[in-house]
């Protein structure tokens, strides 16, 4: 028995450890199975985006909790919006379908609920072992946000309220610490107009990579645009001044005895009316400056503290009751106002509408194509015809009893179908060039006019006898203002108007610099707390813009002295050559015009050669031109001539080789490139052949050569044509400056060496015409077009020397 049991306790240990683990994997795999988005929505794994569409709406429609009485209608609900979330994304839906994994943060291939991690390893349980899931407020379902609503809905609306935005997942522990904080807030700011936005980091990645939340719980402020980051305790207090701080300090004027008279009178300059709201308290109440915000396009804000000891003139001129808040709204008569409206709970839908109502002057001036667009907007039907009378007049002095005279007939003349407004014709010319047909104004003109299209087209009419402000104008154009609400085919005249100039609109360097004080201030935001993810763009292109400068300056102070100084000396010491000709009939044949009245070109010597030639940067190509002392002067003369069209180009070079100095330097190049050229030789002394007149682009870079062969085009010297042809160029104004080292200026024995080689060489007329068809060959040249001679190597001045001594 004893055996048997020692036998048989090891076999029963090793079956309970077994039924154990696999009661603890179904347990941990369980949850996975149990939510199914696919059973939830009730439809088949292969149903399309349309089908699924179809039983989300159905089934929101039945489980709605302001519909569902029953106690799990929200929690099914919260069920169908997150099933209809993972199957409408194709990226999800896949993801679970292969993995069963919901959460998108998760790696690819790993279980949703993975509680188990190798019993061998360590016995590890993580918050989703135990299956308690959070499921989310059903107030915070209403607030959720999406990418695609994100962008079309609450970023332009932040320029009208601020908006409070909390980023949070399903596994945000530290979410619900804040969530009585968040729902308080919530109900505090919303009726005052603040935006409230949730933000769910697992499902909306996209949004919140884009807003830079990277972890939860984070609170979010957006105005205007921007993002703002909200890193103090979370308590209400905390948020309702981060909210407040959102908002533009600006926007409400402090108003007392002292200066309310420059805020009511500056209705002229800015072009909108005045609101001043009276209350007992010190501080300007957050509603109005959200109201404010909201409004602060169209009015300007005042705020009277009645318990200022500053105001007991206003409150006496304008018999406020000081037991409730009062809001005045003055237009252009500042005695009297406009509107008044007193109610001890003023609320946010009561203020937007006293101000929606009140938010014109009652003869507006047109600064902007947008207030264009609502005082007189565009016709859509028949029954809502809005018809404009504008007044065209001017700024100074002498026009303001006209202007005054329109604005008491406007007051007086009140109809829906018609708005007033005027324009100062200096500042809106096109404008008003259009409505007077190109005519200046020399007295003020009143036009009707009703918009037909968004693109400008409109039909109008002018009043007859223009606008003195007389009881005859204004008899008139209350006659022709009644027989246009009798027969709207009276305006007869067709136009088309451009765009409204922005009046108003600051000037560059104003918006450059507030768009530098943003950028900057949200750098120091993104550095005070360590926002490195957003940051580090922005820090890369400050390090990669530091290296690339410091780089080039070590480059270069480390580089060669030898690759800079002939570039000096060149400058210095190599003769050029100009030419004051301007030969317009090559001047189109060259990418750019020349940018100087001369040609510069450099003579190669043992200094410029390695910079001219074997160092030549890519891309670039030196013409070099042979000749000789006694062709030099008249062949430097043609050359100039025929490349001056070419000499605007950046990667052309002109130079030119003695080779009396130099002259085992070209049968070496034609040598080194196998290049048979003693059989083509114009020179009847084989051993020492006649290059002069020759001309080569040379590509230092690449290693080859095109050759320009000379090609008599003029007669002999015994000839009369080439004596004419010669004659008539030699009359043209030119002159040929050459630049050449301190080893090379001996223009004092060029004359002497001609005289040596006369014999033996042509006359001035012959070497003169060698150059005839250079211009063609330079545009051959700059085609691309041109036989390339390959140079394995190229040979030095000295090297070519030596070799021919040897």
């Amino acid at each position: 028995m004893t055996g048997w049991s020692t036998g048989r306790v090891p076999w029963i240990c090793h079956v309970v450890v077994a039924i154990f683990l696999l009661m603890l994997t179904v347990d941990v795999v369980r949850p996975t199975s149990e939510y199914d988005p696919y059973k939830i929505l009730d439809v088949s794994r292969s149903a399309g985006q349309a089908e699924i569409k179809r039983a989300y709406k159905k089934l929101v429609r039945e489980w709605h909790p302001d519909k569902n009485k029953d106690p799990k209608a929200e929690d099914m609900f919260i069920k169908i919006s997150k099933s209809y979330e993972i199957l409408s994304n194709e990226e999800r839906r896949a993801n679970f379908d292969r993995y069963g994994q919901m959460d998108e943060n998760q790696p690819f291939g790993q279980p949703q609920h993975q509680g188990f991690h190798g019993f061998h390893r360590s016995f590890y349980f993580d918050e989703s072992f135990f299956h308690f899931p959070r499921s989310r407020d059903f107030a915070d379902s209403k607030y959720m946000l999406h990418h695609a609503q994100f962008n079309s809905e609450i970023l332009p609306d932040s320029y009208k309220r601020p908006y409070l935005i909390k980023v949070t997942s399903d596994w945000c522990f530290a979410c619900i610490h804040i969530e009585p904080v968040w729902k308080e807030t919530v109900l505090e700011l919303e009726p005052l107009g603040v935006g409230i936005g949730v933000v769910d980091l697992g499902y909306e990645r996209r949004l919140a990579n884009q807003l830079g939340a990277y972890r939860t719980p984070s609170i979010i402020g957006l105005v205007n645009g921007r993002v703002t980051f909200f890193h103090q305790a979370v308590i209400q207090e905390h948020l309702r001044q981060f909210v407040e701080d959102l908002v533009p300090q600006r926007l409400v004027e402090k108003v007392n005895d002292d200066n309310y008279r420059a805020f009511l009178e500056s209705w002229h300059s800015e072009n909108k009316p005045g609101l001043l709201l009276f209350d007992r308290v010190s501080v300007v109440p957050l509603l109005y400056k959200l109201t404010a915000f909201s409004f602060r396009e169209y009015v300007r804000f005042g705020y009277v503290d009645q318990g200022d000891t500053h105001i007991a003139q206003l409150l006496q001129q304008f018999n406020i009751n000081t037991f409730a808040p009062s809001m005045l709204l003055f237009k252009e008569d500042t005695e009297k106002p406009a509107d008044i409206i007193q109610a001890r709970g003023m609320k946010r839908q009561i203020m937007n509408e006293f101000v929606s109502n009140n938010k014109f002057l009652q003869v507006p001036r047109l600064v902007s194509q947008q207030l264009f667009d609502e005082l007189c907007p565009v016709k859509q039907f028949h029954r809502r015809r809005k018809y404009c009378v504008l007044l065209i007049t001017g700024e100074d002095d002498a026009f303001l009893p006209g202007n005054k005279a329109f604005l008491d007939f406007a007051s007086a003349y009140k109809k829906d179908v018609l708005r007033f407004a005027y324009v100062y014709q200096r500042k809106q010319q096109p404008l008003c060039q259009a409505l007077l047909q190109n005519q200046a104004a020399v007295s003020p003109q009143v036009v009707i006019l009703e918009r037909r299209s968004q693109a400008g087209r409109v039909l109008y009419r002018s009043v007859s006898g223009g606008w003195n402000g007389s009881e005859e104008d204004k008899h008139c154009l209350h006659e022709q203002l009644e027989l246009l609400q009798r027969d709207p085919t009276y305006l007869t005249t067709d136009a088309t108007l451009p765009e409204l100039n922005n009046e108003m609109a600051p000037i560059f360097i104003v918006q450059w610099l507030n768009a530098a004080f943003d950028y900057i201030l949200q750098i120091y935001d993104g550095l005070l707390y360590s926002n490195w993810r957003e940051m580090m763009p922005i820090l890369s292109l400050i390090f990669s813009a530091l290296f690339i400068l410091f780089g080039t300056v070590i480059i270069q102070a480390f580089s060669e002295p030898g690759e800079s100084k002939p570039q000096s000396s060149k400058q210095k010491e190599s003769p050029t050559t100009q030419n004051e000709e301007n030969p317009s009939s090559r001047a189109g044949t060259s990418s750019r015009p020349p940018k100087k009245d001369f040609v510069e070109v450099t003579e190669l010597t043992d200094i410029t050669y390695t910079s001219n030639l074997v160092k030549l940067k890519p891309g670039h190509i030196n013409v070099v031109l042979v000749l000789t002392n006694a062709s030099k002067n008249a062949l430097l003369r043609k050359f100039a001539k025929e490349v001056f069209s070419f000499s605007g180009s950046q990667t052309l070079h002109f130079s030119f080789l003695n080779a009396d100095k130099h002259h085992h330097w070209m049968p070496s190049l034609l040598r080194s490139a196998c290049f048979n050229e003693q059989s083509e030789s114009h020179s009847d002394d084989e051993e020492s052949p006649d290059f002069a007149g020759y001309v080569l682009a040379l590509n230092g870079y690449k290693k080859y050569f095109c050759l320009f062969r000379p090609v008599f085009t003029g007669d002999d010297h015994s000839g009369s044509s080439s004596e004419t042809s010669f004659s008539s160029d030699s009359r043209r104004l030119s002159r040929s400056r050459s630049r050449s080292s301190s080893h090379s200026r001996s223009r004092s024995h060029s004359r002497e060496d001609g005289a040596k080689r006369g014999s033996s060489r042509a006359t001035s007329i012959e070497v003169h015409h060698k150059l005839d068809r250079l211009g063609l060959w330079m545009e051959r040249l700059m085609e691309g077009t041109l036989p390339r001679i390959p140079v394995p190597v190229w040979p030095t001045l000295e090297d070519a020397a030596n070799a021919s001594a040897s």
